[in-house]
């Protein structure tokens, strides 16, 4: 038996082996972190792997009943390890109590409501290692100044160091999708506060790139108050010239006036 694609739940069942296990290879070998949570394993291209592992202790989260069935009669040992349920809806403190690394073929409708989840969760994450959509990959991984440039990019390099690590053609999967797929590497780097409020810092962010061909001083002004002084250059600017540094600093500005 094998397990229908859904359309529903974007899926795209990875079937090259060697792609497999290159992801599987990508997740560090020498983290102190053994948890591991999978997100939607599928039919267990990657999962195969991942249970050969001696440094890690993997789980699963699958949310497509047909496929929680699958991997229960394929794979010994998932009693314990797979979860069926919706990551976005999931309270990973049931199931994991210190920090845990991720790793998955993140269903692409969703994969940037994946990375919210995520960085919500930052502080207990260290590693994360997915496939994407490569266009949503190269927009991550992206410095300021580029056209793709955006919230993504800026929200998750606060954060995280971001690694591409290939690219993945659409014959690597069943059935094809209609886009180029990338693997990425996301590694937790050594912020441990911005300097500023963290909700301010996200909305100013989405605020600007909303309006994003427009200067900052008309993409603001949802959040300037009246009479607030916006000489400086950086208001001449458009949201894809700033850097995460001047992102904070930018919020700064915002909250203490």
């Amino acid at each position: 038996m094998e397990v229908r694609a859904k359309k529903a739940l974007g899926q795209h069942f990875l079937t090259d082996l060697s792609i497999a296990q290159a992801i599987v290879d990508a997740l560090a070998s020498d983290s102190p972190v053994r948890d591991v949570l999978e997100i939607g394993p599928g039919m267990g291209v990657l999962t195969r792997n991942l249970l050969k592992r001696t440094d890690i202790d993997p789980k699963m989260i699958e949310i497509d009943t047909e496929s929680v069935h699958f991997l229960l009669t394929h794979f010994e040992g998932m009693q314990g390890k797979l979860i069926e349920g919706d990551y976005l809806k999931l309270d990973v403190s049931k199931f994991f109590k210190g920090p845990y690394r991720v790793i998955g073929n993140f269903p692409y409708n969703i994969s940037s409501q994946i990375f919210f989840k995520i960085l919500d969760d930052k502080d207990k994450v260290p590693e994360v290692v997915c496939m994407i959509q490569k266009e949503v990959a190269d927009r991550i991984a992206e410095k300021p100044g580029s056209k793709v440039y955006g919230i993504l990019s800026v929200l998750l390099q606060a954060w995280y160091d971001i690694e591409y690590v290939l690219s993945v053609g659409p014959g690597a999967f069943v059935p094809p999708p209609k886009v180029k797929s990338a693997v990425i590497r996301l590694t937790r780097n050594s912020r441990t506060s911005l300097g500023c409020d963290e909700k301010m810092f996200k909305t100013v962010v989405k605020t600007a790139f909303n309006q994003r061909r427009k200067t900052l001083r008309n993409a603001l002004k949802p959040l300037l108050k009246e009479g607030m002084d916006t000489s400086s250059p950086v208001f001449d600017l458009r949201a894809e010239k700033l850097s995460v540094e001047d992102f904070i600093e930018l919020t700064k500005f915002l909250q203490e006036a």
